[in-house]
């Protein structure tokens, strides 16, 4: 073959590492390895149709005839595969579709040989076709120097950590992948630390699939911050992935402080009502969210409450799938409220579609979507009821006794009241008639069963004393329930306390700290407010030290003046709405040392310093508190007074 007759096309293949040989040689197919690199193996092609001349901008390959054909069915001859007919038919096509093609890791290798020069291919299906990790490398190091292909689907080819680690080093070089499917690849939870790592430096990625693997709680660690810290990704699949409490709680800190995220999965990840309260908490802050699946996350009635709460404070969110949770009428009722009653929501849409709703829950549907034309719900069918806990069996001793405090009357003026004959014993029939005569609120089988208590050896006599002791074991059976009451009340308070905290903790460490934004009090208040990625835990101190923008002089101003420590500053913009200004009568200084020089920390002065740092002071001297009490010299003094003058009136 001669070099002038052929169509040259040059490439760098700087990352193939490919070695310098002087002489091209024959190849040899029965001297394949199946061990050997992308880059050798380019080498071995050089035989068959390629010559490689050494420039100074690196290693280049001048290809002769050979067609991407032809390159291919070379290629799989020297790994000892058979070629994919499908493959050479669809050369040239922007799609290639080889999902369940059996290919393995050296039907992988010679595909990549043959498309490090394709230009056509921009999207390419691999899916289950036991690619491995090595047939992944592969795949890896052909991208690094294709930039025609934009979608890339790796899904079922159980790539496990070695594979994770050569697909998130590439996306460290890759700029043309912007769809990338990576579904059901047995990959751990420290393996998402690879995808966070590599997705906080590429933002070119729009759509994400790690569904089906096993990244767990910590897994959902890693996830948080790759959301947190990534300013591209719009969909994102994480379902299927044993995320479960711990890894949901960190997940929603990263999702709270996104600012792309458009579509995300997370349903199979038993969330539960833990989740369902961060996800909640994210949902208040998060602007950009529209599509969230929540499907089968062992969220009940209490979750949805929960995940209400966020969803009053979210202006985006379009798609609320819900299904298949642990969800009845009254969890349905509460997420339908909700929105009928937040004008600035944005749902359209809402999937329950497992749950039987009762005509109270379609009545009310039917109101909102009066309001709310566009507003899709769908559910499981009318004949559903709220699930009424069985009535509580109330001690009759205790109604009796609620009587009695009502009145402020005794046991015994009770009893006595019966007691006719004064013999401390009152026949069961007398008492029966008693007691149903009476104004006491008690049902005929509890007169009978506080009965077979009072009177257990069927004596036919109720005694006062087994009145009086069914009363003080009333007393301590009703104390015990109480405790237990406030108990599990003070349980569920301390943990969703802890996952708040958990939240926060989470934020803190997902945000940045060049995001750390304060929102600036010279914007309008009426306009949409930009995102803060502010922790919750410093909301309150935001909030204090831009509430001076509220007075009467700062209505109309630009600048605003905060509060400070040292010295405070006689411009009028300090003054209260409501109260007169407290820093009128304040002697002014000139000095123009700063606070710390002036001696606001010296304990030498403490007056003088208490009354710098504080406003109050001042009041306190021009006008002493009304109910000072006197000193113990005057309060002698005034009882000395008091006597002179009795014996003066005696005398």
């Amino acid at each position: 073959m001669k070099t002038t007759d052929s169509s040259v096309h040059s490439l760098s293949l700087d990352s193939l590492s490919l070695t310098e040989n002087e002489h091209p040689h024959d190849v040899h197919l029965e001297d394949a390895d199946d061990t050997e690199s992308l880059g050798d193996l380019m080498d071995r092609l050089s035989g068959a149709g390629f010559r490689r001349t050494t420039t100074v901008s690196g290693v280049k390959l001048i290809r002769k005839d050979l067609s991407t054909e032809e390159l291919y069915l070379q290629a799989c001859k020297l790994v000892g595969v058979i070629p994919v007919r499908y493959f050479i038919r669809n050369l040239g096509c922007a799609t290639i579709n080889l999902n369940h093609h059996g290919l393995g890791p050296l039907g992988g290798k010679a595909l990549a040989i043959a498309l490090v020069t394709d230009m056509h291919t921009t999207t390419l299906e691999l899916a289950d076709n036991c690619l491995r990790a090595e047939g992944a490398t592969h795949l890896m190091e052909m991208l690094r120097a294709n930039f025609t292909i934009h979608n890339l689907d790796l899904s079922d080819n159980q790539l496990q950590s070695a594979g994770a680690e050569s697909v998130a080093k590439m996306l460290l070089e890759n700029i043309s992948i912007k769809s990338l499917k990576l579904s059901g690849n047995k990959f751990t939870e420290d393996d998402a630390k690879w995808f966070a790592d590599a997705l906080s430096s590429n933002y070119r990625v729009k759509e994400l699939d790690l569904s089906h693997n096993e990244f767990s709680g910590r897994g959902g660690e890693h996830l948080g911050q790759m959301i947190a810290n990534n300013d591209g990704l719009e969909v994102l699949d994480l379902s299927w992935n044993h995320l479960r409490m711990k890894g949901a709680v960190a997940f929603c800190a990263g999702l709270k402080v996104n600012t792309t995220l458009k579509h995300l999965d997370l349903s199979w990840n038993g969330f539960g009502n833990e989740g369902a309260l961060a996800l909640g908490e994210a949902l208040k802050f998060n602007n950009t969210l529209q599509h969230l699946d929540l499907n089968n996350n062992r969220i009940t009635d209490e979750g949805a409450g929960m995940l209400s709460k966020g969803l009053e404070a979210n202006d985006t969110l379009r798609v609320l799938q819900l299904a298949y949770n642990s969800l009845t009428v009254e969890g349905a009722l509460t997420l339908i409220n909700t929105i009928k009653n937040t004008p600035k929501s944005a749902i359209e849409d809402i999937n329950i579609c497992n749950v039987l709703v009762n005509e109270n829950f379609v009545q009310l549907l039917d109101l909102t979507c009066q309001e709310r034309p566009s507003l899709e719900v769908q559910y499981g069918g009318v004949g559903g009821f709220i699930a009424k806990k069985p009535r509580k069996r109330i001690d009759p001793m205790k109604i009796i006794q609620d009587y009695l405090d009502q009145r402020k009357l005794r046991l015994w003026d009770f009893f006595r009241n019966i007691d006719k004959d004064g013999t401390m014993r009152v026949p069961v029939v007398d008492f029966r008639k008693a007691v149903q005569q009476s104004s006491i609120p008690l049902e005929r089988f509890q007169i009978e069963e506080l009965i077979q208590r009072l009177d257990r050896d069927r004596t036919g006599v109720v005694d006062y004393r087994g009145l009086a002791d069914t009363r003080k074991q009333m007393m301590r059976d009703h104390r015990r329930q109480l405790r237990k009451v406030e108990s599990r009340q003070k349980k569920e308070k301390q943990k969703s306390e802890r996952i708040l905290k958990t939240f926060e903790s989470a934020v803190e460490a997902v945000t940045p700290r060049s995001s750390m934004i304060i929102i600036s009090p010279k914007e309008d208040s009426s306009g949409p407010q930009p995102f803060s990625a502010t922790p919750l835990s410093s909301w309150h101190h935001i909030v204090m030290s831009t509430s001076s923008r509220y007075s009467d002089h700062n209505m109309s101003s630009e600048h605003v003046h905060l509060p400070m420590i040292g010295n405070p500053p006689s411009s009028p913009g300090m003054r209260s709405y409501s109260q007169p200004n407290l820093f009128a009568s304040m002697p002014k200084t000139t000095s123009s040392k700063p606070a710390s020089a002036q001696g606001i920390h010296s304990t030498s002065n403490p007056s003088v310093t208490s009354s710098k740092l504080s406003p109050i002071a001042n009041l306190t001297r021009s006008r002493p508190a009304l109910h000072t009490e006197p000193s113990g010299r005057a309060r002698a003094k005034g009882k000395k007074k008091k006597k002179t003058k009795k014996t003066k009136e005696k005398i």
